[in-house]
């Protein structure tokens, strides 16, 4: 028999939603975000008849709080339940959410359905920057262009006009991508020695801009799209040398912007690269469902409490 994943108690009702969340972001209990007590014969639940939902109170510095506080959920009017359900849908969506979808989903103004995105992708940005890779593992770079550059003109042929996105992707890993000025190896080699293990295998396409740069690595793999050469196997090491593991994550990157967010901000596009970074690097060849995707999502909310301001200025 079929059954909504919404008929869990958590996309239903408030109160089930704040049980949700706190055992989640509290799986030990209240933390207070004013002083920082653990201890839980100092922090009680309110529970009076005009008392706000999941109030507590820390009796060690008299702070009031509940645990939407120091979240993206922080000043938001909206229901968590409703948060929860958009969370789950942005991450199982694998081209992406509309804003239009969300604001007729909630019957909320446009601003407010923005906004709630882009908190919520700011949940999805990883903090561990950890490199990629390592001994016996294949990192794939590239990069690739989208949107329009404010004020620049366009010219046939040419791709100066778009924003560049440089990507390393860990083959059966992780993704991460960057918003950068220019394809160029001055500001592409210091985010690949960064982020990528000395001990990877790194793979590349034929750009001069990755010769010197692949000699810092255990082995650099090279395919030459220029003789429509796309894969091939070194059998010396009977690895397949290829890009199409990042080329595939730039398909997929390419349909959500163009069908379905359409256009893009300069100033927004590190927020959009950390969602299709995110939903990659958890997919169910990682171990990940929606379920599991969307509850990785929710313990990104601490810690990144987004104002309208900030967001709109990117």
């Amino acid at each position: 028999m079929a059954n909504s994943v919404f008929n869990a108690p958590q996309f239903q009702t408030e109160e089930a939603a704040f049980e949700y969340v706190e055992s989640k972001l509290w799986p030990n209990g209240p933390v207070c975000p004013h002083c920082g007590n653990t201890d839980q014969a100092r922090i009680r639940k309110l529970a009076g008849k005009t008392t706000r939902l999941g109030l507590h109170k820390c009796y060690e510095c008299k702070g009031q709080f509940t645990v939407r506080q120091g979240t993206i959920f922080e000043s938001s009017h909206l229901a968590l339940h409703l948060w929860l359900q958009i969370i789950h849908l942005m991450c199982a969506s694998k081209k992406g959410l509309a804003t239009n979808q969300i604001q007729r989903m909630l019957s909320c103004s446009m601003k407010t359905a923005w906004f709630l995105g882009h908190r919520i992708r700011e949940a999805m940005r990883g903090g561990d920057l950890g490199p990629l890779g390592g001994s016996g593992s294949a990192v794939e770079v590239d990069e690739t262009f989208v949107g329009r550059k404010q004020g620049v003109e366009v010219k046939p042929g040419w791709a100066h006009h778009k924003n560049t996105v440089l990507t390393l992707v860990e083959q059966g890993g992780e993704a991460r991508s960057f918003h950068i000025e220019n394809a160029t190896k001055e500001h592409i080699a210091p985010i690949v020695r960064e982020n990528i293990a000395c001990e990877s295998h790194l793979m590349t396409d034929e750009a001069k801009r990755y010769e010197r740069l692949g000699k810092e690595f255990s082995a650099h793999g090279v395919v030459d799209h220029s003789r429509e050469e796309y894969a091939y196997t070194d059998h010396q090491t009977d690895i397949t040398i290829s890009t199409n593991t990042v080329e595939g994550f730039y398909s997929i990157f390419k349909r959500g912007m163009i069908g379905i967010y359409q256009h893009c901000g300069e100033q927004h596009l590190h927020r959009y690269l950390a969602e299709f970074d995110f939903r990659y690097s958890y997919r169910i060849k990682t171990g990940y469902d929606d379920a599991a995707r969307a509850e990785r999502a929710l313990m990104g909310v601490k810690g990144k409490r987004l104002t309208y301001e900030t967001t709109a200025q990117g």
